[in-house]
């Protein structure tokens, strides 16, 4: 795991993380509300990120199956993190939340298609 420090740009709220697989799992998602939001993710377990500081400051934005938790900043508007749809059981974090870390130097980032979710396909 890598471990990464995350701060809003106000700087209210801060966070340790520990990413599952390094900057690797950074993804792009077009479902309606990431493709508004713009912003690359990675992945961190549900015990990989402790809130250091301003969890007051944060706030929760929910839709469609209200599964997805995003959370952002009550001050400046950044999104943080969220735990996520189709992993439950994982975290999305913005990376370019995380210090140190320029998303441009990562080059191409993949998409994954929340447009037509697994969750949402007939049974």
């Amino acid at each position: 795991m890598t471990k990464m420090t995350l701060t809003c740009h106000c700087g209210a709220v801060e966070m340790n993380i520990h990413l599952s697989d390094g900057l690797n799992s950074a993804r792009r998602c077009d479902c309606s509300f990431c493709r508004r939001r713009g912003a690359i993710a990675v992945s961190a377990p549900l015990d990989g990120i402790t809130i250091t500081k301003g969890e007051g400051n944060l706030t929760l934005y929910q839709f469609n199956t209200k599964t997805a938790k995003h959370y952002f900043c009550k001050t400046c508007g950044v999104y943080t993190h969220h735990q996520r749809r189709s992993n439950p059981n994982q975290y999305g974090v913005n990376v370019g939340a995380l210090n140190g870390i320029n998303p441009r130097d990562l080059g191409e980032i993949p998409w994954v298609d929340g447009v037509n979710h697994p969750s949402d396909a007939p049974r």
